[in-house]
């Protein structure tokens, strides 16, 4: 066998064609150089919001895949068909009588050379497709990945080793093909309808076909072999089905050369080709997944929701202490995985509030997820503290007492009293349930719909006060985290003084409007100073508030509670259409007249002054968000007024709320196990990148990122480069450096 083998090693070497298309597989770095050239040229011409949306390249090597694979692929036809079209085949079956043994001798040397020659040209084509990108090969795109992915990138030298491998493969397809079809006419039709015109026709299907499809085509073999993307096949299933095809074809050719007569070498083909196809089922049954869930999934009720959404329920305890007792009904909404790549797993996103629903909230900013939706199902619940959910009287949970600073023990047991007053109301409709409205509980029934959701582990993006469930389950779960995003989260850790303190900051933004733009109402005006001596005189004699009953006059701390939300969110620039507002409302109130404070506090609440929600409420008292008494609350009001000059007291707002809630503290704050967890990602803007910070500093490894602008809730509301950051972390489970900073799109 040694001598046949050295034989057709001879062959190979002496066959000036063989040379001549090797040297046409330049061809395929060429392409791979032109395609990143047109990539990089779109590129340059959007804008930076445009940028972040632009379809990345990748490692460079599918630009010229196609050419690559067709030259190799017709390599190994024509190491056969010459011999069959020059009559050397007989020569050779005098020499080598058994026809199999000399088709796989030619196997040794046309792998040889086209292994090393594969990995060349993987590498040509890469190099060539970073150099011509250059440094906009590090532009970090909405989808996680970058324009460009250097070889410094995990996977990415596996996915081009990978190519070159895979080259290989496809010259000993294309042996077989030529074997089989013992023409070089109709060996290079086969090959240009395997390689070229079936990912054409793959690529034309709907949505999933295209990508399940797609998966098992051999140009995406590679990246699902490095397991850095390309379809839904895992690492192992990928490098199986690539030699599957290789056996398939060359047993098809060893078949079809080993028999005589046309009917059955159609016969011979027809089962080879049956065997290979039965084979592909059988090779990616292997694919690992999420386990079986048990969740129902359905078209969802509210047709308010997007069509693409599917929801299910679950029943979980109302007491988890009573795990065996009465038990409520939570809806679970869910954006299915849609992208052509394999699946990582499921995203939970945690709604804020509290009082919001994760279900509607991933509806109304699904287009977020679209991008993410490429690796993971994205899911989230109506958590069992959303105050429209109809088991607590609605109108109760979005009303409740006006705060007041307490002056005096009695006026702090005063406020105690109305507060109580306000939450037996809404409980009466529900004591128990009512009672279990902590983040722990909610956390709790989060890891019943992982169970259900059959997912090993979850990744969560947890907004706002969604942060607090989110910690309540890395504390009680944090096996089950895979990844966790902290976007503007609620920090149960930091003084909430001290959390305030960008709140000031916004302010002195707000006042430098002010003396540069004169729509600014206050132009010309030391807008601190005036802000400052209002509120004192609105603390000693409230402003009244015209066509209201004297009881809704404004005091200054009423002014700092209606005022906070329009200075840390002042609207789209360049007109700050809330800025421009508010300035407005503290003309017109130090005018004597707090109406225009009012107006809008009534449009968004329905109270002409800021009502101390208790659907709120009902979650903060239990997760410890109040005082022990007057005393605590004292000192939390003297650290406020040194730290916050402009709005000292919204920091004691929450609270407030709770001074003698009639239930007590179930979920305290508690500190993070100091193993077990993955690296958090905290994300936040101006107003709220101190909270995350201070959440994710408590983990080993993990990093923030600043947006430098406002806004809250950032990966829901679609910033692209947050998104961009976001998606890379939960695909690469590695946080961005230590002070990366996103700024507004220009």
């Amino acid at each position: 066998m040694i001598d046949v083998i050295a034989s057709e090693w001879l062959k190979l070497r002496s066959l000036r064609s063989n040379l001549y298309l090797l040297a046409c597989s330049v061809a395929a770095v060429l392409a791979s150089g032109v395609v990143a050239f047109l990539i990089g040229r779109g590129f340059d011409r959007q804008t930076l919001d445009e940028r972040m949306g632009f379809p990345g390249n990748g490692d460079g090597i599918g630009n010229g895949i196609a050419v690559a694979y067709f030259v190799f692929a017709a390599l190994g036809a024509l190491a056969i068909t010459s011999e069959y079209g020059t009559g050397m085949i007989q020569t050779s079956l005098v020499a080598v009588p058994r026809r199999q043994r000399l088709l796989l001798a030619k196997v040794p040397g046309l792998a040889a050379v086209s292994l090393v020659a594969g990995q060349v040209l993987a590498f040509g084509m890469h190099l060539a497709a970073m150099a011509v990108l250059g440094d906009r090969a590090g532009q970090l795109l909405r989808d996680g990945q970058t324009l460009g992915t250097p070889l410094s990138e995990p996977g990415v030298l596996a996915s081009v080793v990978a190519a070159g491998l895979s080259m290989a493969a496809v010259t000993l397809i294309g042996l077989g093909v030529g074997a089989a079809v013992r023409s070089t006419p109709g060996a290079l039709v086969v090959l240009v309808v395997v390689i070229v015109a079936l990912p054409t026709v793959v690529k034309t299907l709907p949505s999933p076909l295209r990508a399940r499809a797609g998966s098992f085509l051999i140009e995406n073999l590679p990246l699902q072999i490095a397991g850095v993307g390309g379809g839904a096949l895992p690492p192992v299933t990928a490098a199986g089905l690539l030699l599957a095809y290789v056996v398939a074809a060359l047993t098809a050719g060893a078949t079809v050369i080993a028999l005589k007569g046309r009917r059955i070498k159609v016969l011979a083909i027809g089962t080879a080709a049956t065997v290979l196809l039965s084979a592909v089922p059988a090779v990616a049954a292997g694919a690992p997944g999420s386990g079986p869930s048990s969740l129902t999934w359905a078209a969802c009720a509210d047709r308010n929701l997007v069509k693409e959404m599917r929801c299910a329920s679950i029943e979980v305890p109302v007491d988890w202490a009573r795990p065996s007792g009465r038990e409520i009904r939570l809806t679970v909404g869910m954006l299915p995985a849609v992208g052509a790549q394999r699946r990582i797993g499921t995203v939970f996103a945690i709604p804020g509030g509290p009082g919001g629903s994760g279900v509607k909230d991933l509806s109304t900013y699904a287009g977020s997820f679209a991008e993410l939706r490429e690796r993971f199902d994205v899911v989230s619940v109506e958590p069992r503290n959303t105050i429209d959910k109809g088991v607590l009287p609605y109108d109760c949970l979005v009303s409740g007492p006006w705060i007041a600073l307490p002056g005096s023990r009695a006026e702090y047991a005063e406020l105690g009293r109305r507060n109580r007053q306000a939450a037996e109301r809404c409980r009466a409709a529900d004591p128990e349930y009512f009672d279990h409205m902590d983040s722990a509980s909610v956390a709790r029934d989060m890891e019943a719909i992982r169970v259900a959701l059959g997912e090993e582990r979850l990744s969560f993006i947890a907004s706002s006060y969604g942060g607090v469930p989110a910690i309540a389950y890395a504390r009680l779960f944090p096996g089950r985290v895979r990844a966790m995003v902290m976007d503007g989260a609620a920090s149960p850790y930091l003084d909430r003084a001290q959390g305030m303190r960008s709140h000031e900051r916004a302010f002195g933004r707000f006042a430098a409007w002010c003396a540069a733009d004169t729509a600014c109402a206050l132009h010309g005006q030391d807008v601190g100073a005036l802000w400052r001596a209002l509120v004192a005189r609105a603390d000693r004699v409230p402003v009244p508030v015209r066509g209201e009953p004297s009881g809704t006059a404004y005091s200054g701390f009423d002014l700092k509670q209606a005022a906070v939300a329009s200075v840390v969110s002042p609207g789209p620039a360049p007109g700050y259409p809330r800025w421009t507002q508010l300035a407005e409302a503290i003309r017109r109130a130090a005018g004597g007249d707090a109406s225009g404070f009012a107006g809008y506090v009534r449009q968004a609440t329905g109270s002409p002054k800021v009502p101390s929600f208790t659907g709120m409420n009902m979650t903060h008292c239990l997760d410890g968000i109040r005082y022990g008494g007057y005393e605590e609350y004292r000192e939390a009001r003297l650290a406020g007024e040194r730290l916050l000059p402009n709005l000292a007291g919204i920091e004691l707002w929450h609270p407030l709320g709770c001074a003698g809630w009639p239930a007590p503290v179930v979920n305290p704050p508690a500190p993070l196990p100091a193993t077990g967890l993955p690296p958090f990602l905290g994300v936040g803007s101006w107003t709220d990148f101190s909270l995350s910070e201070d959440i994710v500093r408590r983990v080993p490894g993990s990093s923030a990122l600043r947006y430098e602008g406002d806004g809250h809730a950032l990966y829901n509301s679609g910033v692209s480069c947050v998104v961009a950051h976001v998606n890379r972390y939960l695909v690469s489970l590695r946080p961005p450096a230590p002070g990366t900073v996103c700024r507004p799109a220009a």
